[in-house]
């Protein structure tokens, strides 16, 4: 599968219904007690983006963007409104937000992660569509500069140091970004009638694994 790094209008999926989902399976045992697995270690992000449309003019953005991307042949940026920031929603992306890792001296690339913490329990998501121009740095409690002290490959969330950071440096980072995804429906239905007296198409959008 191709990926298209463009995003899918911001005004269109503002509005738009969805979130994380997992896979869990649940075994019902004979004395009354569960067992609980899962086959997924990351969750996985399904919307859909018909209730944002207001307008024909909605619509017809919306076709044009379907008909480039081939219904689902191809991958592309979404903005979850939830959820966009390395920070709390009403806060701006700081340097400091997220650890994505300590330096032992020789490696120099580091994955944009954001970590989601409730009580003693974490779970580490990887970013791999940062937004350009959003990224910070910092390096043991210090901004770094970006194309000075780092480069950031916005089509992967990579962070690649000219010089690896020394032994025990905490790295950290701030971003904006977007969720890969693709079209979950090779068709769009839309009757003009029916959405004039507010009858909205259905458009799943579903998260692809990079």
């Amino acid at each position: 599968m191709a990926f298209h790094e463009v995003r899918f209008p911001a005004n269109l999926s503002f509005g738009s219904v969805g979130g994380p989902e997992r896979r869990t399976e649940v075994v019902q045992l004979s004395n009354g007690f569960e067992e609980r697995n899962t086959p997924w270690s990351q969750s996985r992000r399904r919307y859909d983006a018909g209730v944002s449309l207001r307008s024909l003019d909605d619509i017809g953005a919306l076709i044009a963007f379907f008909e480039a991307r081939q219904g689902q042949l191809n991958g592309f940026r979404w903005k979850d409104w939830a959820d966009y920031k390395s920070c709390t929603a009403s806060a701006t992306p700081a340097y400091a937000d997220q650890l994505i890792g300590i330096g032992d001296g020789l490696r120099a690339e580091y994955q944009l992660v954001k970590s989601y913490a409730s009580g003693s329990q974490a779970q580490s998501r990887d970013i791999s569509k940062p937004v350009a121009g959003t990224v910070r740095i910092g390096l043991q409690g210090d901004e770094l500069q970006e194309g000075v002290h780092f480069t950031v490959d916005v089509a992967t969330g990579i962070v690649t140091f000219a010089s690896p950071p020394a032994v025990d440096e905490r790295v950290t980072a701030g971003f904006e970004f977007d969720v890969p995804v693709r079209f979950d429906t090779d068709g769009i239905q839309v009757s003009v009638a029916s959405f004039q007296a507010g009858d909205v198409p259905q458009v799943p959008v579903v998260e692809v694994r990079l």
